[in-house]
């Protein structure tokens, strides 16, 4: 298990720490409900540097990953990030990534385990172009803040009124003497900012961020709590809630991941003829399980018939402490309020559109 370059500093809060991927992540700290409540009404912080990522180089870059990639890479901005899947010929997920666009590079970033398969990936269609392929886990670390005085925890460190970042758009700034870029990241929260940090750098931004954030309210935020935040918002994981089988459609990626004007990539023609056809025979969708407890792989049934599977299960406060979860579903079975038997039975769940309703 590959550790954290701030173990020790979640050592001495307490962390609690778990494998993901081949990588250590903090679980909690021992106070999830407040970590909640603080990415919820105040501002919470996470340490994500267990992402992989790999740094893309050469004249022919841009073109080299645009074919490789469902979104759109040559006409996406210098200074903004976009969210794609990598896809097999057959069309099924090798993994997702977020890419951000650089002056001289390339980063990508993808789930922790998954750095190298996606470099093998890429490699193994590299052929003449001019483009070269960094392993650059070792050069950025990834801090993430959650809520709703972000901004103003922002604007203290940063000594200067920080405006909102869409998601996705970039800033570059100095933090605690570091250069550090600012990425807008909604998807789990409408003021999420991730802070990309050299990551010799990463201590002093932790360390600053959490003494500003003392006065606002601010909270470290574990692994776990960040899942259920990420369920509630009906966000899929690579790893998860899609893996190697995936299709993109199955898991509702859309137009987040998809750009349907772009030029061919590898497994365009299976995620066209799927579009084209308008449906996927499963779909990724939201559950309600009352107080019924259920691991993620759990059969969903429909009379006789099996219709799906649970993926990822939490607890949700938004939903009034009831067990939510994310599965897929028949298409046959996707209205929300179908009833659904788990297993064997006899206990039953609903379907729910996704995002959950706070």
């Amino acid at each position: 298990m590959e550790p954290l370059s701030l173990h020790f500093l979640h050592e001495e809060a307490r962390g609690r720490f778990i494998e993901v991927g081949g990588r250590e992540v903090v679980a909690d700290y021992g106070n999830a409900e407040d970590a909640y409540k603080a990415a919820r009404e105040a501002v919470a912080l996470h340490d994500a540097s267990y992402r992989e990522v790999l740094r893309i180089t050469g004249e022919d870059r841009v073109t080299f990953l645009h074919g490789m990639v469902t979104q759109e890479v040559n006409n996406l901005p210098v200074g903004t990030a976009a969210y794609a899947a990598l896809v097999n010929v057959k069309g099924a997920m090798v993994a997702d990534a977020r890419i951000l666009k650089r002056e001289a590079d390339l980063l990508v970033d993808v789930e922790p385990g998954t750095g190298a398969k996606v470099r093998e990936f890429l490699e193994k269609y590299l052929i003449s172009e001019d483009a070269e392929l960094h392993e650059a886990t070792a050069d950025h670390g990834l801090l993430r803040l959650l809520g709703p005085r972000t901004g103003a925890l922002l604007t203290a460190v940063l000594g200067t009124d920080f405006a909102p970042l869409p998601h996705h758009a970039t800033r570059p700034g100095t933090l605690a003497g570091q250069d550090v870029l600012l990425v807008g990241n909604t998807r789990l929260e409408p003021h999420g900012v991730d802070v990309w940090v050299p990551r010799a750098g990463l201590e002093a931004v932790w360390r600053a961020l959490s003494q500003a954030g003392a006065d606002l309210g601010l909270k470290p935020l574990g692994f776990e709590t960040l899942e259920l935040l990420r369920v509630e918002a009906g966000v899929p994981r690579y790893g998860q809630d899609m893996v190697d089988t995936t299709i993109p459609l199955e898991a509702d990626l859309g137009p987040s991941a998809i750009s349907y004007n772009k030029g061919c990539y590898i497994g365009q023609e299976v995620i066209a003829r799927a579009t084209f056809r308008g449906h996927m025979n499963r779909k990724l969708t939201g559950l309600l399980l009352g107080d019924v407890e259920a691991a993620p792989g759990t059969e969903l049934r429909r009379g006789e018939k099996k219709v799906g599977w649970l993926t990822s299960v939490v607890r949700s406060p938004a939903q009034g402490g009831q067990r939510v979860a994310l599965g897929y579903v028949h298409r046959d079975s996707l209205e929300p309020g179908t009833e659904l038997t788990l297993a064997q039975g006899p206990a039953t769940v609903k379907v729910a559109a996704l995002p959950f309703k706070g």
